[in-house]
């Protein structure tokens, strides 16, 4: 699977937070930002710049301010020339605090976009860095339905022509929710795997035989999710009477590796008379047990293993015939 790398356009980032630019024109709004970090450029005012990552947005609050107050303006046009080079994307002052005015002169030399936030430093830097962490996830796209089944996203895979459209609709009968038909959009987000369908195919469901349907239309918009977690997978595979299947449920887990992140997996074989959307909910309702300690398969083989220590303690004491 092959990660795509993205970008944030500053624009993107104004027109979101409604930051109030101070320097730069239009133009500087085509940079860019592929770092989901932020830098408070303590060291660098201070014009150690080694070890510094210049493609992080530079945010500016209070004690910053303090500082530069105590730099000569020399001092200060040096230090500024470099922290504004063509690799940082943007600078953004907290608590609206007027840009230094030796700051605003390097940034109008250059046309480098410097910007101004109500919110105080720590509120600016947690939600830019959400922001960029989603958008500048690790991602990728899988083929299969994302589906909320009892809360929990389900990843159902398999080969075409396993029914996965059809399990889903039944699924989305029953109740549950659909983020993704077909293919699923998949961003690594803070350790954890975040689904969500292409823009194109939002809402959409391919039947065979019947062809395209709106689910929010026929179901409700109750029926549809932008986005979940993808916490379980679920692969469909032709069902196989030579093949060894999980019966008893003491196995060895499975799981699917994506993005880094192993993904508990089920696989489910499919077969005639078999109703899939009812064995979904139940495999996922047994997954959520597991999550809770509460192993079925363990119980069931702790209870053999008790009655064959029964069995054996009666077959000890038991006189000869």
């Amino acid at each position: 699977m092959e990660e795509l790398v993205g970008k944030v356009m500053i624009r993107e980032l104004v027109d979101y937070f409604k930051f109030e630019q101070i320097t730069g024109n239009e133009e500087s709004l085509n940079r860019w930002v592929i770092v989901p970090d932020l830098n408070r450029p303590g060291l660098e005012l201070a014009g150690f710049f080694k070890l510094t990552e210049p493609r992080r947005i530079v945010i500016i609050g209070d004690k910053e301010i303090a500082y530069i107050e105590t730099l000569d303006e020399a001092t200060q046009y040096e230090r500024f020339k470099i922290i504004t080079d063509a690799y940082t994307p943007m600078i953004v002052f907290s608590r609206n605090r007027e840009v230094p005015p030796v700051l605003k002169r390097v940034a109008e030399e250059n046309n480098f976009p410097i910007f101004k936030s109500s919110l105080p430093s720590y509120r600016l830097m947690v939600d830019l860095v959400g922001f960029l962490d989603e958008r500048l996830a690790p991602s990728d796209s899988l083929h299969g339905v994302l589906i909320s089944v009892f809360g929990k996203g389900v990843l159902i895979t398999g080969e075409s022509g396993m029914g996965k459209s059809e399990i889903a609709l039944e699924l989305i009968r029953r109740g549950h929710v659909l983020v993704a038909d077909d293919r699923v959009d998949v961003a690594k987000v803070h350790n954890n795997l975040l689904g969500r369908s292409p823009e194109l195919l939002q809402g959409m469901l391919e039947i065979r035989g019947i062809g395209i349907i709106d689910v929010a239309k026929m179901f409700g918009a109750s029926s549809l999710l932008a986005r979940n977690n993808i916490d379980v997978i679920i692969r469909l595979e032709k069902y196989d009477d030579k093949q060894d299947y999980a019966r008893v449920g003491i196995e060895e887990d499975q799981f699917t590796n994506v993005l880094d992140i192993e993904v508990p997996t089920i696989v489910l074989p499919v077969k005639e008379g078999r109703t899939m959307a009812v064995l979904v909910e139940s495999a996922v309702t047994n997954f959520q047990l597991k999550e809770a300690g509460f192993n079925s398969a363990k119980e069931f083989e702790q209870r053999v293993l008790n009655y064959i220590q029964k069995q054996n303690k009666i077959n000890k004491g038991a006189k000869p015939e």
